[in-house]
C-alpha cells in the first residue's frame, strides 16, 4: 500500500477484507466486506420512492452472472452483491488496518485507513453474514453509513455517543474540513501569510480526523454481533442464528 493510493488487484484481496471503490468521479467512496466467492456484503440507503437512490437502482437490476446478486432482507440496507456490481466498473481499493499514527496523518483523504486493528477474517465474515440476515439499523450518512458497517464488521467496535460523529473516516473528513477552517480563521489576524494560514488549517484538519479515528477514540466499545442483534430487537435464538448462517453460507458458495 502506498501513501497516495490503496488500489489493489482482484487477485490480492482475501475473504474478510474491507474493500471500497469511488463513486461520482471520486466524490465519495462506497465500502463493503469481501466474503469470498466473488461476493461483497455492503450497507446502502433504503428508499421507499422508486429510483431515488443510485445504489438501489443498480441493485434492483438483474445480474447476468449471479442470480442472488442484490439479495437483502425486506427493509434492510445490508446487501449481498457480486464484486462486479459492487465496483460498477470502478477501481478496487483495500482499506488498511493497524496503521501507525504517522501513516494515518499522511493519508490526507479520510476513509482509507485506521489505527484500529482488524479481527480475524472468520470473525469479520461472521458479522457481515449475520447482519445480511438481520440488518444494521437505519442508514445515516454521518453516523451509520457503509464505512461504519465495514468498520464494525472488521473490529466489532461501536460508538457510545449517538449524537456524535460515527466511526466513518469519510464522514469525519467532511466535518473536519470546515471545522479546521473555522478554528484557524482567527489566526488570520496573526498570520498574514496565506501559506501560514493554509498550513495551520491543514494541520487542524489532520488532527480532527485523527481524533475521530476508532483506534484512538474513548467513546467506542466492543459489541458482539449477537448482542447487537438482541439490543435492536432482532431474532436471537440459537435456532434462528443457525438457520441464518446456513443460508448465508449457501449464498456465498453459489
Amino acid at each position: 500500500m502506498g501513501l497516495l493510493t490503496n488500489r489493489v488487484e482482484r487477485s490480492e484481496i482475501r475473504p474478510g477484507d474491507h474493500i471500497y471503490t469511488y463513486r461520482a468521479v471520486f466524490a465519495y467512496s462506497h465500502h463493503g466486506i469481501f466474503v469470498g466467492g466473488s461476493k461483497v456484503v455492503h450497507f446502502t440507503r433504503v428508499e421507499t420512492a422508486p429510483n431515488s437512490d443510485d445504489e438501489m437502482i443498480d441493485l434492483s437490476s438483474s445480474c447476468p452472472t449471479f442470480p442472488d446478486c442484490g439479495f437483502r432482507q425486506p427493509e434492510s440496507g445490508v446487501v449481498l452483491s457480486c464484486l462486479d456490481c459492487f465496483l460498477r466498473n470502478g477501481s478496487l481499493y483495500s482499506f488498511e488496518y493497524g496503521v501507525t499514527p504517522s501513516v494515518f496523518l499522511a493519508k490526507v483523504r479520510g476513509g482509507t485507513c485506521t489505527t484500529a486493528k482488524s479481527d480475524p477474517p472468520e470473525a469479520v465474515i461472521h458479522r457481515a453474514m449475520y447482519l445480511l440476515q438481520n440488518g444494521f439499523g437505519n442508514y445515516d450518512v454521518f453516523q451509520n453509513n457503509c464505512e461504519d458497517f465495514a468498520l464494525y464488521c472488521k473490529t466489532g467496535l461501536l460508538t457510545i455517543d449517538s449524537l456524535g460523529v460515527g466511526r466513518s473516516g469519510q464522514a469525519s473528513s467532511v466535518i473536519g474540513a470546515p471545522l479546521a477552517a473555522l478554528l484557524s480563521s482567527p489566526l488570520k489576524l496573526l498570520m498574514p501569510s496565506p501559506v501560514g494560514v493554509a498550513t495551520v488549517t491543514a494541520g487542524m484538519y489532520c488532527m480532527s480526523r485523527y481524533a475521530t479515528d476508532i483506534g484512538v477514540r474513548t467513546d467506542v466499545i466492543k459489541v458482539a454481533v449477537e448482542e447487537l442483534a438482541v439490543n435492536l430487537g432482532w431474532p436471537s435464538s440459537n435456532e434462528d442464528v443457525g438457520a441464518e448462517n446456513e443460508l448465508s453460507n449457501e449464498q456465498v458458495a453459489r
